[in-house]
């Protein structure tokens, strides 16, 4: 009898060592699981900041066919496939996770964001009325000032594009992109203002300084403005204001800021020779 109890204690004491190896490995397996959820969540921000673009695209692709219902994940390869330049792949990504729980009116913008991109500005208007009003951002209403602009909706444009431009610390870009739609409009005086606003912002942004030559030039002001710029940008300018002087039919202004521009360069600026070059055959001719 004390034999049989025991056995039954050692029975007992087997049961219950082999129910805290099972409740152990549980506990590691859990264990790992938060490690990985931890290492994959870094290895997804790394890849949507500093990776090659086409990479992460790569990475989200994988691990988008293991967990199809992961909304961040599909997030990830959207917003990887935007900074791929490919947003024509990226509309049917934002598509499917728009289908998901936890997708969010943050992934509405971007989806108009990558419709907008991939010349689909119709859809692109609808995805941005789809998101509520009180959810108020610079991408937003950049968006939106974008689509106002498209339907030529000008004090539509100008709110947005006002209101933008205070949801950001860096809004250089948006105030070109105002400046650009003021120059469409012929409101030259506006929009040159607002270039030289930009580049107060960003001194680099090449392309408002362009635009600002654009609009001087519109006015028949032939004199590049003073603003920060190389001996490269300088003859780059020279060559848009000397096209710009042609177009509005003063040819010999054109020709002699062509000339200049010429000069100007560093090197060889083949494409103000060819334009000067045309202009001097057609006045053969």
């Amino acid at each position: 009898m004390r034999h049989f109890r025991v056995i039954s204690m050692c029975f007992l004491g087997i049961a219950t060592l082999a129910g805290c190896q099972k409740s152990g490995d549980q506990e590691v397996n859990r264990a790992f699981q938060d490690v990985n959820v931890v290492d994959e969540s870094n290895l997804s921000d790394i890849m949507l900041t500093v990776a090659d673009p086409n990479e992460a695209v790569n990475y989200f692709k994988r691990t988008v066919a293991e967990n199809p219902d992961r909304a961040d994940l599909h997030r990830g390869l959207g917003q990887s496939l935007i900074r791929a330049k490919r947003p024509t792949e990226a509309v049917p990504v934002y598509e499917r996770l728009m289908k998901l729980d936890g997708a969010t009116d943050e992934d509405r913008v971007d989806y108009a964001d990558a419709l907008l991109r991939a010349g689909d500005w119709p859809k692109a208007e609808a995805t941005l009325d789809a998101v509520p009003p009180t959810y108020e951002t610079f991408k937003r209403y950049r968006l939106e000032a974008m689509v106002a602009d498209s339907n030529k909706e000008w004090k539509k444009a100008d709110s947005f594009y006002e209101t933008a431009v205070g949801l950001t610390t860096r809004p250089a870009g948006v105030l070109n992109n105002w400046g650009y739609s003021k120059l469409s409009r012929g409101d030259f005086k506006e929009a040159e203002r607002l270039f030289a606003d930009a580049i107060r912002q960003d001194s680099s942004l090449f392309t408002a300084k362009n635009n600002m030559v654009l609009a001087r030039g519109a006015q028949r002001d032939y004199n590049l403005p003073v603003i920060p710029m190389s001996q490269v940008e300088r003859a780059q300018l020279l060559h848009t204001l000397g096209l710009s002087a042609i177009k509005q039919g003063d040819v010999e202004t054109g020709k002699g800021l062509l000339q200049e521009a010429i000069n100007t360069h560093p090197q060889h600026f083949e494409a103000a020779v060819r334009s000067l070059r045309a202009l001097d055959s057609n006045v053969s001719n």
